[in-house]
């Protein structure tokens, strides 16, 4: 339980374990996509209007400074982590080399658990914006009911299923023109956040920062409060790291590729708060579909179908790159015999982990 291992151990011994080698084929700013990807989800769209309602007020872009610089914080630890040991492992790889192997796996038992439920969720929340991007309010008419199942757990998401499988496939073919597919997915969408962005600072009035109770209506306490729930958009810039194997100069690459993408997603929150905030008064909010709402208040109803679409493709990202990541987790998981070994098999031909990556 309290074994540990060295880093060369760990990049040299148990590395071999998995027959073939992971091609390294990823530049900076292949990480730098994965990281936004990663983090520009849905979080944004779910959590501001309603921070900006209950707690911050229009100073919820200074909740998302600070749940930003947090974010940073805790990136520079996984840079340096894993600049010093770049393995597949993550989290999982630091906590075996310092800690030993029983508080590595109980974190990379907690971290797949995390990733694979979420993604699940994340999975059925992409045909819920699908929905509105085609203007179709319900999101259940594109699922199947099946009676005699538990009510709440009785509608199958094909939508779902058919995204999952088919980024595993991608996944399984290569994680470089995965990271292309990403990199393509990720401009459109940082356009759609310039596009929501430029609307609401046209489109809406310095006024509403200060009104009707001034910038920060509920004190510092409830800017705080709002930081540790906008803190949520930030999640997944750790999957980068979980690529220091595919990395053709880790050393360089990695730092620029985690705290770049930081940064970058931090002044497009705050950007993306300030907008909503200027758009529609913060007692006025909608606490549901906030964006879409606002967009109505301003007549542009059919701006509720883009903002459907905008978080689809977020959603297709921020999946792929979590799914990108689990596989690495449990590769490693399996390089240490923790799982069955054969979940470590890199496919020598595609040097990606297959067997991981399909379980999952």
């Amino acid at each position: 339980m309290l074994a540990t291992w060295t880093p060369d151990q760990e990049l040299n011994q148990v590395r071999l374990r998995s027959g073939a080698d992971m091609k390294r084929k990823l530049e900076w700013y292949d990480l730098v996509a994965l990281g936004i990807g990663g983090m520009l989800g849905v979080g944004v769209f779910v959590t501001t209007g309603l921070v900006a309602r209950n707690n911050s007020g229009p100073a919820v872009f200074i909740s998302y400074i600070i749940a930003g610089i947090s974010a940073l914080l805790s990136s520079l630890c996984y840079t340096e982590f894993s600049v010093q040991i770049p393995v597949a492992g993550g989290a999982f790889s630091y906590l075996r080399v310092t800690f030993g192997e029983f508080v590595g796996y109980f974190a990379g038992a907690n971290i797949l658990m995390e990733y694979v439920l979420s993604n699940a969720a994340v999975a059925r929340s992409f045909t819920e914006y699908l929905c509105s991007a085609f203007g179709v309010s319900d999101p259940n008419s594109w699922r199947v009911e099946v009676h005699g199942l538990l009510e709440g757990y009785n509608k199958l998401d094909f939508t779902a299923v058919a995204l999952v499988l088919l980024l595993t496939l991608c996944l399984c073919h290569s994680t470089k023109e995965s990271s292309t597919l990403n990199l393509i997915m990720t401009i459109f969408h940082v356009i759609f956040f310039g596009f929501i962005i430029i609307v609401g600072f046209c489109n809406g009035s310095v006024d509403n920062l200060v009104k009707p109770n001034g910038i920060a209506p509920h004190g510092i306490r409830g800017v705080l409060d709002g930081a540790a729930i906008v803190y949520f958009s930030y999640i997944g810039y750790d999957s980068v790291s979980t690529l220091a194997e595919e990395i053709q100069n880790p050393s360089v690459s990695l730092p620029v590729g985690i705290v770049g993408s930081v940064l970058i997603v931090s002044a497009l929150y705050c950007l993306m708060a300030l907008a909503l905030c200027m758009m529609v008064p913060y007692n006025q909010i909608a606490a549901k579909a906030s964006y879409s709402m606002a967009f109505q208040n301003i007549g542009w109803k059919w701006a509720g179908n883009v903002v459907g679409a905008g978080a689809s493709l977020g959603i297709v990202a921020s999946l792929l790159v979590a799914m990108l990541g689990q596989a690495r987790y449990l590769c490693v998981i399996g390089r240490a015999r923790l799982v069955p070994s054969w979940l470590s098999n890199v496919h020598p031909s595609t040097g990606t982990p297959v067997n991981a990556t399909l379980f999952l």
